[in-house]
């Protein structure tokens, strides 16, 4: 019989499942550092829905502030190799205009975006969508860095605008697919669904960033006037330089 006074037994501790052979023991995250333009660049490559996150505390302002330094700076940068193209004129007036088109691209598509996201029923914040949608284009921007070298060796190597045109459109559309996961992020942070508004609102925002194309032409190439004279639509432009191209041979 038992003595009444003994103490229970404390259960077994157990034990942790053994790792698979060949596997290794997960490595921690190292925190972000947001407070230079470095802890940006990379926090928008490996931890982008970390960053999203950030933008909902008080930190906002100042990883903002970054975000557009950062496009400032690789705007620029990839700016002067379209300007490369042709020199001159262009390696300072192509760096103003894709900077200035990016930046007004974000301001014109901003209260669409709010819009569609509140129908889609996400609750986010105004300045949680204005981080989220230039962190977009900074990322658009650091992707276009990564194919700046091949574009400039393109560039010197051939004097084809339609050609060069092209290949700057491709590059566009890459960075445009993978920073758009920026602005999906903030549906997976609210926990909503896509339920169709944010694809509409992708395709407004790849058609105004097109119209600026033809808005501030030339980006590449040469003409007359810093800016053009006639308003064009993007299709009608490029329609007219491939003419211009075919009428040259």
């Amino acid at each position: 019989m038992s003595d009444a006074n003994s103490q229970p037994t404390p259960p077994a501790i157990p034990h942790s499942e053994p790792l698979p052979t060949g596997a290794t023991s997960p490595k921690p995250v190292a925190p972000m550092n947001y407070t230079s333009l470095a802890g940006i660049l990379e926090a928008l490559l490996k931890q982008p829905g970390a960053l999203l996150n950030e933008l909902s505390g008080d930190r906002r302002g100042g990883i903002i502030s970054r975000l557009i330094a950062l496009i400032l700076i690789c705007g620029c940068i990839y700016g002067v190799v379209m300007g490369s193209l042709s020199g001159g004129t262009q390696l300072w007036a192509a760096p103003v205009k894709l900077t200035t088109g990016l930046f007004f691209s974000v301001l014109l598509c901003l209260p669409s975006l709010y819009i569609f996201l509140c129908l889609n029923g996400a609750d986010v914040r105004l300045g949680q969508i204005c981080g989220a949608l230039l962190g977009m284009v900074a990322l658009v921007t650091l992707l276009l860095i990564g194919f700046a070298p091949v574009a400039w060796i393109f560039s010197q190597s051939t004097d084809s605008v339609v050609v060069m045109g092209m290949l700057h459109l491709v590059f566009w559309i890459i960075g445009l697919w993978f920073g758009m996961r920026m602005i999906k992020g903030l549906l997976a942070y609210s926990e909503s669904a896509d339920h169709g508004h944010l694809k509409v609102w992708i395709i407004i925002f790849v058609l105004v960033s097109l119209q600026m194309t033809a808005v501030l032409r030339p980006l590449i190439g040469t003409a007359p006037t810093l800016l053009p004279t006639e308003k064009k639509f993007f299709i009608q432009h490029w329609f007219d330089n491939m003419n211009e191209k075919d009428r040259s041979r």
